[in-house]
């Protein structure tokens, strides 16, 4: 599996996604991005837009971004 998340240091919805990734013992990388949004152009790059967090599943071809979309999506594909 190759799941891939971006997230940002101390913001709660990515906490969220995190923990239920975790809890379901799922394997994803991290990609720690910056506080100010002009910085993200990672983010940008892969998703269209500088919010987080954002959720790139290589196996599946998904990109999304909303946690409650993110939370949705793992629950449907991977609980």
């Amino acid at each position: 599996m190759s799941l891939t998340l971006y997230q940002l240091e101390g913001c709660p919805y990515c906490e969220l996604v995190m923990d239920r990734l975790e809890e379901l013992d799922i394997d994803y990388e991290t990609v720690w991005v910056e506080g100010l949004h002009s910085k993200r152009n990672e983010v940008a790059r892969v998703s269209g837009q500088r919010q987080v967090p954002v959720v790139v599943d290589d196996d599946t071809g998904v990109t999304m971004a909303e946690s409650e979309r993110i939370l949705e999506y793992v629950n449907k594909t991977y609980a």
